[in-house]
């Protein structure tokens, strides 16, 4: 499995939101979902993404693909001064600023949502709404905001998915959800293949000889009784400089990773079968179920009942500030 296939291991697009925007200025639509991760491209008219706080506003025109990694809020605007109409809730509930429902009076047809049914911008919107530690190396990977232009296969995708977007027929949202994915892979390759590209150290670390193969005996047998000096003998190389290598490249221990992957494959079986959590943790590498849950909690902020239940996960705040959360990034003109 090469890097980028590891970054995209697990999960995937599952009812997705997707839909199509339609709006006619004024109009400016503030998003404070907390979405993980949302895809957006203009193929009529233009847009802007406002990002909170210092970083610039960013234009959006036709062809272009914007990858816009949450949970911080944002706007999409015509104007970067326009000021807010409507707020994307968490779960894609819309209403005005005061809190008054709005997703009945601007629904225009099957995923087809705006203010005008033939306004002049016209906006491409898919949105990730799960966590789950995979994604989140790949939200790690990413700055707040990367903007790329249009080439390659991004055109050919999105034209596809523009004229499925709004197809209500058996199957759908799995095509939709399939093509969102195309399009992010479609749009990692790109962005890490630009020159002078910054790639996370572990990201990186995949193509190394020793610790490339260190991570993908890891991320193979997460529930093996690994301990350094195995995977040391396993690797080829003696516990001091696999430790040494392993954490200068992926930029935490053997075993820390060890741990976020095992929560990783833990957090996909709490949400995608019945297994009890006993079972999860035994199929994880942990003997007892309340080392577990505690590890889990830890890191998650919620229990695994909790988590499977829906509750909020997110990355705790220290863990986010070391990302460092740069400008938003635009390849090409």
């Amino acid at each position: 499995m090469d890097a980028l296939a590891e970054l995209l291991d697990g999960p995937r697009a599952r009812g997705a939101l997707l839909l199509r925007m339609v709006m006619e200025p004024p109009w400016s639509v503030r998003i404070e979902d907390r979405a993980p991760l949302c895809l957006m491209s203009v193929t009529s008219g233009e847009a802007w993404i406002v990002p909170v706080g210092a970083a610039e506003p960013v234009l959006l025109r036709p062809g272009d693909l914007a990858v816009a990694r949450g949970p911080e809020p944002y706007a999409v605007a015509d104007r970067p001064d326009t000021e807010p109409r409507a707020l994307i809730g968490p779960g894609g509930t819309c209403a005005t600023l005061r809190g008054e429902p709005l997703s009945e009076s601007m629904e225009l047809g099957v995923r087809t949502w705006g203010n005008a049914r033939d306004g002049s911008a016209v906006v491409l919107v898919g949105t990730y709404l799960l966590d789950g530690e995979i994604s989140g190396r790949l939200l790690d990977a990413l700055p707040p905001l990367l903007v790329l232009p249009p080439g390659g296969r991004t055109g050919p995708l999105l034209t596809l998915l523009d004229n499925e977007i709004a197809r209500d027929e058996p199957g759908q949202s799995m095509m939709l959800d399939r093509l969102l994915d195309l399009l992010l892979v479609d749009a990692l390759r790109t962005w890490f293949s630009r020159p002078g590209a910054e790639p996370p150290g572990w990201y990186l670390a995949m193509g190394d000889p020793v610790v490339g193969q260190a991570l993908r005996l890891l991320r193979d047998e997460p529930a093996r009784p690994w301990t350094v000096a195995a995977l040391a003998a396993r690797t080829g190389v003696s516990r001091a400089a696999l430790a040494r290598r392993f954490t200068e490249l992926v930029g935490e221990p053997p075993m820390a990773y060890l741990t976020g992957r095992r929560l990783a494959v833990a957090a996909d079986l709490l949400r995608e079968t019945d297994a009890t959590v006993e079972a999860v943790a035994r199929k994880v590498g942990y003997s007892q179920a309340l080392a577990f849950s505690t590890a889990f909690k830890r890191v998650r902020g919620v229990s695994p009942q909790e988590y499977r239940k829906g509750g909020a996960c997110s990355l705790p705040e220290q863990q986010r500030s070391l990302r460092g959360d740069p400008d938003p990034v635009r390849l090409g003109p």
